[in-house]
């Protein structure tokens, strides 16, 4: 497939779109608007392969379901920190009351 320089001649509004500085950076969105653009940009007479296509739907498929489960993997490991501190902070306690009833007793 080749690709042509395309220069749009129509302005873009600045509704809060941001330079993006690496390809790390770029999200579902954009693939999406990479996508839409191509499709448009496409020549009507010998347009994109269907497979290829099909191959783009399932990386970008891949990448949303490896971005969810990054987020509810953050999720799941900060509740687990805020457990572990309260499990040690309710040992400590249980540790001090015990102490406190030897000393009662001794």
């Amino acid at each position: 497939m080749t690709v042509t320089s395309v220069t749009s001649t129509t302005p873009t509004s600045g509704t809060g779109t941001k330079a993006k500085s690496s390809l790390s950076q770029l999200d579902q969105n954009d693939f999406l608007k990479l996508m839409m653009e191509q499709m448009k940009q496409q020549d009507p007479t010998n347009p994109v392969d269907q497979k290829e296509m099909l191959a783009q739907m399932a990386q970008f498929s891949s990448l949303a379901g490896t971005t969810e489960m990054s987020d509810t993997l953050k999720t799941i490991s900060s509740q687990l920190d805020s457990l572990a501190s309260a499990q040690k902070s309710t040992a400590d306690a249980v540790s001090a009351l015990a102490a406190a009833q030897t000393d009662k007793t001794a």
